[in-house]
């Protein structure tokens, strides 16, 4: 057997549904075209991560030939309806940038460690484009979302590369989009328009991005417009809207699957209230072990805490976000305030005139006094 049968053969015995190998030589056309919309994407490009960088692996890793890249199916478990509509199902499948010390990092490592034991030098750090390098490797097509299909397993996959210095049996491309042709159910769904045509989106505009790229780093603010927050619902890590109304899913939706016990469990736990005062034991126990992906500081999960709150429209919540607006951190103030003009009435109207009273951080100061004109 070849030593590309013998990588293939053992990703899918480490539970990869697809593996698929192409060559190395690299993207140009991609980092163009990323650097052609520079304004919408330019936290991703001026980030550590150096995609433009890694769409040319031979930049960072002169000895490459050849990329492989895996599928993993995460959509195996049924995800609990306490969960849904709030995190992203490929967060609750803890499988997107996991840990090593996790099931589903331990199988990342473990594979790298299988290509290092036959020979092979594997690039490190080499952010190549996931979508991209699969479809070279002939494993998944491509959907007007912008989301990566793969048959059987709809756009429920996670992807992962590993560049090698050696040439290994290339396979067939497959550059298809396999949308109906008329449909543009994705596009229709997303509340803030982000996927503004077929295969082209706004990342600025995604929920998901809102959810947890919008944090005070380079390229990034932890602000989120107004016209964003209402159109967010109550997601709070992720997005799966565009995702949940296109066809090529449906069967995978409606399938029965196994329940996860560990999920199962967060999902009794889990509720707004909780996150948005977010002890450290809370934190530990029922928000790292899915959301550990992007959010560093605990005061984001409270920000979309505040978020959904206020979309939800449930007054119930008002002694929760009253609590908030006397929270050390400014940010929970700020998004705390937001939620009590969005839901409304005459308690919450009083609730921030009190509060403008008293507070002294100008960018409070001024999401209450919008606030009580939403009230």
């Amino acid at each position: 057997m070849s030593l590309t049968e013998d990588i293939k053969d053992f990703a899918l015995d480490l539970g990869y549904s697809k593996a698929g190998i192409t060559s190395a030589e690299g993207f140009p056309d991609y980092a163009a075209e990323l650097q052609s919309r520079y304004e919408m994407f330019s936290w991703y490009i001026d980030s550590p991560r150096q995609p433009v960088i890694g769409a040319v692996p031979r930049k960072t890793m002169p000895s490459a030939k050849s990329i492989i890249s895996v599928a993993y199916d995460y959509a195996r478990v049924c995800f609990p309806e306490n969960l849904t509509g709030k995190i992203g199902r490929l967060y609750q499948a803890r499988c997107y940038n996991a840990p090593e010390d996790r099931i589903n990092g331990a199988r990342t490592r473990l594979m790298r460690e299988f290509l290092e034991k036959a020979g092979c030098q594997v690039g490190r750090g080499i952010i190549v484009p996931e979508r991209l390098t699969a479809a070279h490797a002939g494993i998944v097509n491509y959907g007007k979302n912008c989301f990566a299909f793969s048959e059987g397993m709809g756009s429920f996959v996670v992807l992962s590369s590993f560049v090698v210095d050696v040439e290994l049996d290339y396979d067939q491309p497959t550059f298809e989009v396999k949308c109906p042709p008329k449909c543009t159910a994705c596009i229709d769904a997303c509340p803030t328009k982000a996927i503004y045509e077929p295969l082209k989106m706004n990342a600025r505009r995604c929920i998901a991005f809102n959810t947890f790229w919008a944090q005070d780093v380079p390229g990034s603010t932890s602000f989120i417009a107004p016209e964003i927050r209402e159109k967010m619902g109550t997601w709070i890590h992720g997005c799966d809207i565009c995702q949940e109304v296109c066809p090529r899913n449906q069967r995978r939706l409606k399938a029965t699957y196994p329940q996860d016990p560990f999920l199962e469990k967060v999902a009794r736990d889990f509720d707004f209230v909780k996150l948005l005062g977010l002890s450290a034991e809370f934190y530990r126990t029922r928000v790292q072990p899915l959301m550990y992906n992007y959010i560093r500081e605990m005061k984001y999960f409270q920000r979309n805490a505040a978020i959904a709150m206020g979309n939800s429209g449930d007054p119930s919540f008002i002694p929760a976000l009253e609590k908030a607006l006397k929270d050390p951190e400014e940010l929970v103030r700020g998004y705390a305030a937001w939620a009590v003009g969005r839901i409304g009435g005459p308690r919450s109207r009083r609730l921030l005139e009190s509060s403008l009273a008293g507070e002294t951080a100008e960018s409070v100061v001024n999401e209450l006094r919008a606030a009580l004109l939403l009230a």
